[in-house]
C-alpha cells in the first residue's frame, strides 16, 4: 500500500530495499534544513551523528534522517545520503563546502534474512533518489523489510513488523507527519482500541496470539538473543520550533510508541524518536506534541497491518 500526499511541502521520504537479504533503509529528506530534537529511550540503540541534535550543539538544522536495518553495519548507508546531499550543495556551510547533517538510527534484522545482507552506501543514495512527497510504500519495505515483532519466545513464534506512515492536520491548520519502523521486542496494539494486532504467537504454527506481558507475568523463560529489537519513529511538523521545543515534542510523541507496543522501552529495545520542524506556522506546543503522539500511534499500527509475511514469519494479514 502507498500513502497519500504528505501535507508538509518540501518533505520527501524514500526507501531502498533488499528483498532477498531482507533488509533496507528509509530516508526522510528536508533538504533546506529542519530544526530537530530527539528522545532516546532504548538501552540497545545504535546511531550516528545524534550529538548534532543536542540543543547546545553548534549545528542548528539537519538535512535528512536515515533509518536503517543491518544493525551497526547499516550505518554505512549514511554515506550515500551524504553524497546525495553534497552533490546538491545541501548541508552545514563550512566555507570550503557543505557538511550534510544526517542523524541515523538502526534496528537489528540480521537474523531474519541473510546475515551478510546490510544496507550499503549505494542503498542510502538510492533511497534519496527515490524519495517523494506522495505514494510512499508502507509495510515490508525500506527499513521495515526485515522487521519483526513479538520475539520474547523466539523467532518461531514472532510476527512480521514493518514501516508505517500517518499524517494529521489540526483544525488550526498545522500538520504532523509520522513515520515508524516497528521491530519491537513486545507486541503491537491498535492505538485507539487497544486491540492486539501482532506479537508473540501461542505456538510456532499457531494463529492465536499469546501476549508478551503474560510471558513476563508468568515467569516463562524468554528466548535467548533478545537484543534483536527496536522501534524507530520520526515526526515532522510545519510548526516553527526551537531545538528545545522539538526535543519536547519528541518526548511527548514517544507516548505513541509506549501506547502501541507492550512491553515497550525494554532493555532489549533501541527505541528512538525524532522530531523535526520544517515550516513557519505557530501553535501551542502541547497541541503539536499530542498530535505527534497520535500520529506515531497510527503509524505503528499501519506498519504491522500492511506488512507481509516472510520465511515462515506470518504478518497481521495472515492471521485473519
Amino acid at each position: 500500500m502507498k500513502s497519500k500526499a504528505l501535507p508538509i511541502p518540501g518533505v520527501r521520504i524514500g526507501h531502498s530495499s533488499d528483498f532477498r537479504g531482507l533488509t533496507g533503509c528509509t530516508v526522510l529528506l528536508c533538504e533546506d534544513g529542519a530544526v530537530a530534537g530527539m528522545d532516546v529511550r532504548g538501552t540497545a540503540s545504535g546511531s550516528r551523528q545524534l550529538d548534532s541534535l543536542n540543543p547546545l550543539h553548534l549545528v542548528t538544522k539537519v538535512q535528512a534522517l536515515l533509518l536503517c536495518g543491518g544493525s551497526i553495519y547499516g550505518l554505512r548507508a549514511t554515506d550515500g545520503v551524504l553524497r546525495y546531499l553534497e552533490e546538491r550543495g545541501k548541508g552545514f556551510d563550512v566555507t570550503v563546502g557543505v557538511v550534510p547533517i544526517v542523524p541515523t538510527a538502526i534496528l537489528f534484522d540480521l537474523a531474519v534474512g541473510d546475515w551478510s545482507a546490510r544496507p550499503t552506501v549505494d542503498m542510502g543514495y538510492e533511497a534519496c533518489v527515490r524519495a517523494r512527497p506522495d505514494r510512499i510504500p508502507e509495510g515490508s519495505v525500506g527499513v521495515g523489510t526485515g522487521a519483526t515483532v513479538g520475539k520474547i519466545l523466539g523467532f518461531e513464534r514472532a510476527m512480521k513488523g514493518g514501516f508505517g506512515l500517518s499524517s494529521l492536520t489540526h483544525p488550526s491548520g498545522f500538520s504532523v507527519v509520522a513515520a515508524a519502523a516497528v521491530n519491537a521486542f513486545g507486541d503491537v496494539k491498535d492505538y485507539r482500541t487497544g486491540e492486539l494486532l501482532a506479537g508473540t504467537r501461542a505456538s510456532p504454527r499457531g494463529r492465536k496470539l499469546y501476549p508478551s506481558a503474560r510471558v513476563l507475568q508468568q515467569g516463562l523463560k524468554p528466548a535467548p538473543a533478545l537484543f534483536q529489537n527496536t522501534t524507530l519513529a520520526a515526526v515532522v511538523t510545519d510548526v516553527m520550533l526551537t531545538k528545545v521545543q522539538a526535543t519536547k515534542v519528541a518526548q511527548m510523541a514517544m507516548s505513541g510508541i509506549i501506547k502501541t507496543t507492550s512491553p515497550s522501552l525494554t532493555v532489549y529495545d533501541g527505541d528512538i524518536l525524532f522530531a523535526l520542524s520544517y515550516g513557519d506556522k505557530t501553535s501551542d506546543l502541547n497541541q503539536v506534541g499530542y498530535l505527534a503522539e497520535v500520529a506515531v500511534g497510527e503509524a505503528v499500527g499501519r506498519a504491522v497491518r500492511l506488512a507481509k509475511g516472510v520465511r515462515g514469519i506470518p504478518a497481521f494479514r495472515d492471521l485473519k
